[in-house]
């Protein structure tokens, strides 16, 4: 299906949120890396979230939440303006962080970290020109913000045309 042209490597990008219940979003520009008339697309291998408080001394953000919350973040590969739901062919990587000061904190239920398999060919094929990161907290303490550090394992590959051309196509539909 895909002939690899690089291998596996990191792009990051951190997405800061500063208001609570508000969307807050940040993309990677995949211009360099997907190339149409090449049929170059960008695989995703894994995406991992980190997340930090306001500084990056604060290795947890216990004190920017300043309470119980939930801090949610996605990357889509359209920009869909916000969250989606876990069904949209969009949807490349999610993950949800909840802290509870009562008891622990946890990991939902939700797909992190995203890793697409164990072996070089699997993956998830990107054609489309950005990744488009989307964040949201319910609770931020005053003049704190939470920062998620988006890492994305990827490598290039060229695909056939039907490849190329079926991919393509699902990610113009998802856009409808």
């Amino acid at each position: 299906m895909a002939t690899k042209k690089t291998a596996i490597f990191t792009l990051t990008e951190r997405l800061t949120i500063s208001a609570a219940a508000t969307d807050t979003f940040a993309t990677i520009d995949l211009g360099s890396y997907v190339d149409v008339g090449d049929r170059q697309a960008l695989q995703v291998h894994s995406v991992d979230f980190i997340f930090q408080g306001t500084n990056a001394e604060q290795s947890f953000p216990v004190v920017a939440l300043g309470g119980s919350g939930v801090v949610q973040v996605q990357v889509t590969d359209l920009n869909r303006g916000g969250l989606v739901f876990a069904n949209d062919r969009s949807l490349v990587a999610s993950g949800i962080l909840n802290y509870d000061t009562d008891a622990f904190l946890t990991n939902s239920t939700d797909l992190y970290p995203d890793n697409y398999g164990k072996g070089s060919d699997d993956g998830r094929y990107v054609v489309n020109d950005q990744l488009y990161i989307s964040g949201r907290t319910s609770i931020l303490a005053s003049n704190q913000s939470v920062n998620v550090t988006v890492r994305v394992n990827a490598s290039i590959v060229t695909l056939g045309a039907k490849d190329f051309m079926a991919i393509a196509i699902q990610s113009t539909a998802a856009d409808n």
